[in-house]
C-alpha cells in the first residue's frame, strides 16, 4: 500500500515492495523480522517520507482442523501443495506445522495461476481451494475450483463450489463424497448396461 497522509509519503508492505522503492531494510530490523517469520507471522514494513519506521506484524491462525483434513486428502491419494504470497521463512512455518513438505512462497495471483496450468499441462487433474482476491485466477483455471464461504464475493464467483464454513475438512468430505457418487453411478450403468443386454 502507497499512500499520502498528512502531506507524508507512507508506504506499508513487504521486502518486495521496498526494494521496488529501493528503500534499505537496516540489519537489526531484517534480523528481528527474519525471527518474526520464522515464528509463521506475515510482516509488513512501515516506511514514512522513505525512511524505515518499524514493521507490524500479522498472524492468521491455523485452523485446528487443518492438519486433520490434509492427513485425511493424503489418505485419498490426493497430493496437497500449499502456494502462498507470504514469506519463505513463514511459509516453511506454517507447511512444518500442518507437516507440508512441498509449498511455494512468495507468489503472486500469476504465479499461483501458472502452477496450476503447469499441473494440469503434465495430466494432473488439479483442485485449487482458496479465499482470496489474489486465489481468484488460479481458482478460475483450476478443473475444481473451491472457495471457502468465509472468503471474498470474487474468490467465491471464480469457484465451482463454495465450502459455507471454510473449513478445510469439508474438501476431505467433499472428495469422499464425490468418489462415492462416482462409484454410484458406474454402478447403475453397469447394471442398466446388463439389464439391456439382457
Amino acid at each position: 500500500i502507497t499512500g499520502t497522509v498528512n502531506h507524508a509519503n507512507i508506504i506499508v508492505g513487504n521486502s518486495k515492495l521496498l526494494a521496488q522503492k529501493n528503500i534499505a531494510i537496516p540489519n537489526d530490523i531484517a534480523s528481528a523480522a527474519q525471527a518474526e517469520q520464522t515464528l509463521g507471522k506475515t510482516l509488513s514494513y512501515i516506511v514514512v517520507d522513505h525512511a524505515l519506521e518499524g514493521y507490524v506484524t500479522l498472524t492468521d491462525a491455523i485452523k485446528t482442523t487443518s492438519k486433520e483434513a490434509i492427513e485425511d486428502l493424503r489418505r485419498q491419494g490426493v497430493e496437497v501443495v500449499m502456494l502462498t504470497g507470504d514469506n519463505e521463512c513463514t511459509a516453511k512455518a506454517v507447511a512444518d506445522t500442518l507437516n507440508l513438505s512441498a509449498f511455494k512462497a512468495g507468489c503472486l495471483p500469476a504465479d499461483k495461476l501458472q502452477y496450476i496450468q503447469e499441473q494440469q499441462a503434465a495430466g494432473k487433474v488439479v483442485a485449487m481451494a482458496g479465499d482470496g482476491i489474489n486465489d481468484a485466477p488460479a481458482l478460475a483455471q483450476a478443473d475444481v475450483g473451491i472457495a471457502m464461504g468465509t472468503g471474498t464475493d470474487v474468490a467465491i464467483e471464480s469457484a465451482q463450489i463454495t465450502l459455507v464454513k471454510g473449513d478445510l475438512k469439508g474438501l476431505a468430505k467433499a472428495k469422499a463424497l464425490s468418489m462415492a457418487v462416482m462409484k454410484n453411478i458406474k454402478q447403475n450403468l453397469y447394471f442398466a448396461f446388463l439389464y439391456n443386454v439382457l
